[in-house]
C-alpha cells in the first residue's frame, strides 16, 4: 500500500532563503557569506535556498547569480537549491536556468510569475513552462517558488497537479498563506515527488499536521533553530502550540524594512555582515526598529534558554 506524503515526511525541514551580504561599496561580501552559511547550519537547517528574492536576486547581475550560487554549492555541506531567472522573454530565461543549473546546485527553482505576464491564462502559464522543461537538462532536479516580486502568481489546483505529474519537480515554496489552500495542495501532491515548503509562519504548525514536507521562509533568517525545533516537535501539541505562537508574533518584524532589519539582527549576533542592502535603502533602518529587534532577541534567548532548552 503507498504511503501517503503526510505519513512520509514525519520529519519536517527547514530551508533558509538566504540573505546576501554586501561590502560598503556594493559589492557581495564572500566573506560575510561563508559566515552565514556556517551560522545557518549551526542552527541545524536542513538545505540553503541562494539566489532567491531574499538574496536581492533581482538587483544582481547574471554573473553574480551564477557565482553566488556557486559559491554556496561549494562551501555548504547540505544541499543547495536556486532559482535567479529574472527576465521576462523565455529564450533568456532559459539561458539564465542553465547556467545556474551548471554550478552544481542540487536543484533548480522556477519562479512562478516568470512564466507568463499577470492575469495571464493557465493555458499560456503551462506553454511558457514547457518551453523552459524542453531547453532544460530532463535529469536535473526542479523547484517552483510563488516569488511575490514584482507579482505574486499562485498557482492554481490545475497547475499545481500538471507540475506533480512532469516527474521533475521536487520542491514547492508555497507563499499562499491561505491553510484551505494549503491542506487542497497537500491532497494533490499526496504520493507524488513534489513535496510543500511553507513560507508562511502562521500556518506553519497546521500545514505540518495536513502533510507539509518544511519551512522556506523569511524568518529563518532571524532564529532557524526555533523553526528547526518546532520542525522536531510539531507533533508535541502543547510544546508545539506555545513555539509556533511565539514565532508568529515574531514573525511580523518582516514587514519592518527586510532585509535591513534581518542583516542588522545578525550584527546583534556577532556576525561581521554590514547592512548594505540593494533592494532598500539601509539608513532607513530607524532606531525604533532597532530596538524592535533588540527586544524580539531578549525573548528569543529566553525561550531557548527556558523552553526550548537549546545548547548554545
Amino acid at each position: 500500500m503507498m504511503q501517503t506524503q503526510k505519513q512520509l515526511h514525519i520529519k519536517k525541514e527547514v530551508w533558509p532563503v538566504m540573505l546576501t551580504p554586501f561590502t560598503d561599496a556594493g559589492s557581495i561580501d564572500y566573506n560575510g557569506v561563508l559566515e552565514l552559511i556556517e551560522w545557518y547550519q549551526h542552527a541545524g537547517v536542513d538545505g540553503l535556498f541562494a539566489v532567491c528574492q531574499s538574496s536581492e536576486m533581482f538587483f544582481l547581475s547574471l554573473d553574480e547569480r551564477v557565482q553566488l550560487a556557486a559559491f554556496v554549492k561549494k562551501h555548504a555541506r547540505i544541499p543547495v537549491i536556486a532559482c535567479g531567472h529574472i527576465s521576462t522573454d523565455i529564450a533568456s530565461q532559459i539561458d539564465e536556468l542553465r547556467r545556474l543549473g551548471d554550478t552544481g546546485i542540487d536543484a533548480l527553482v522556477l519562479v512562478t510569475n516568470r512564466l507568463a505576464p499577470e492575469n495571464s491564462t493557465t493555458a499560456k502559464w503551462q506553454d511558457s513552462l514547457a518551453q523552459i522543461l524542453n531547453g532544460l537538462d530532463s535529469n536535473l532536479p526542479l523547484g517552483l517558488y510563488e516569488c511575490p516580486y514584482p507579482y505574486k502568481r499562485l498557482l492554481s489546483d490545475d497547475e499545481v497537479a500538471f507540475c506533480n505529474a512532469t516527474g521533475r519537480f521536487y520542491f514547492l515554496k508555497d507563499t499562499c498563506c491561505n491553510i484551505d489552500i494549503l491542506q487542497r495542495r497537500l491532497q494533490i501532491l499526496e504520493g507524488g515527488r513534489l513535496r510543500l515548503y511553507n513560507a508562511n509562519t502562521v500556518t506553519l504548525l497546521d500545514s505540518y499536521h495536513s502533510g507539509a514536507a518544511g519551512f522556506s521562509g523569511v524568518m529563518a533568517n532571524f532564529h532557524p533553530e526555533l523553526y528547526v525545533s518546532l520542525a522536531q516537535i510539531w507533533q508535541d501539541a502543547k510544546q508545539a502550540t506555545l513555539l509556533q505562537s511565539l514565532l508568529s508574533i515574531c514573525s511580523r518584524i518582516e514587514t519592518q524594512l527586510y532585509p535591513v532589519n534581518a542583516k542588522y539582527h545578525l550584527q546583534q549576533l556577532g556576525l561581521p555582515i554590514g547592512t548594505h542592502t540593494r533592494s532598500r535603502n539601509h539608513l532607513e533602518l530607524s532606531d525604533l526598529f532597532k530596538e524592535e529587534i533588540r527586544q524580539m532577541n531578549t525573548l528569543v534567548e529566553w525561550v531557548k534558554n527556558e523552553l526550548i532548552r537549546i545548547p548554545s
